[in-house]
């Protein structure tokens, strides 16, 4: 019984280590990127990998690179990056939901490991999701990270201009590739990428709030709006019945 758990878990656990291949690659060049723009700022090897180790949040460690080249102090820097990752309560929040039962120091764990792109992963893939799965998502997500930081601080100033400039592309696309089946499956997946989107840009242009709660506002806001449709659909659909 014993063996047959563990060849189940580690079974999920290599699963997840297959869905997070598509975001370990997808992270090379941005965490590259990281690494140069490091070593530009002044900060040291160690710093920059054990950066990555704690934080281990893309668009943050990026902000904190900015806010350091001017000077900003280490308590705006906490509270900027707060708000850029206040998103991720809602994501876990969402995910609680798809996990297995699991004791609170797996969550703790794994948590840790919660991106934008895990989540995409973990919460489009179908049933629920286990501890296992999880962790190997969220590991070979977070060793991509964390090692090319550190290889783009040693090598990335060799790289062409050119190229340092198109890393940050390859995020997003990532991020589209990983959407695009969600999409297929549901229209309603659409319609909220659709609403949230021009919620977002309507803040981002007019610049009324920043840009942490922008992407909350923008989240709630499409997911209130689009069930009410749904919810509406629904009744006229049972009233006709």
């Amino acid at each position: 019984m014993a063996t047959t758990t563990f060849v189940k878990k580690q079974s999920h656990f290599m699963s997840g280590v297959q869905g997070g291949l598509s975001i370990a690659i997808g992270y090379m060049p941005v965490a590259l990127t990281f690494g140069l723009l490091s070593k530009s700022t002044g900060l040291s090897l160690s710093e920059t990998v054990l950066m990555s180790l704690i934080v281990f949040a893309g668009a943050s460690q990026y902000i904190s690179l900015s806010l350091l080249t001017v000077g900003t102090g280490v308590i705006e820097i906490i509270f900027t990056t707060f708000i850029v990752n206040i998103r991720h309560f809602l994501m876990s929040a969402s995910i609680s939901e798809k996990v297995e039962d699991d004791s609170l120091w797996q969550k703790a764990l794994y948590s840790f490991g919660l991106t934008d792109e895990t989540f995409t992963v973990a919460s489009t893939r179908e049933g629920t999701v286990s501890s296992g799965y999880l962790f190997g998502l969220m590991l070979i997500s977070y060793a991509s990270w964390v090692v090319n930081s550190g290889i783009g601080f040693v090598i990335g100033a060799s790289l062409p201009t050119t190229v340092q400039e198109s890393m940050s592309v390859a995020l997003y696309a990532m991020f589209i590739g990983l959407l695009i089946p969600s999409l297929k499956k549901q229209r309603k997946v659409l319609y909220l990428a659709v609403v949230a989107a021009i919620f977002n840009s309507l803040c981002y242009a007019t610049q009324v709030i920043s840009t942490g709660w922008s992407i909350v506002l923008s989240t709630l806001l499409s997911a209130v709006l689009v069930e009410l449709f749904y919810l509406k659909d629904a009744k006229e659909v049972n009233q006709y019945e």
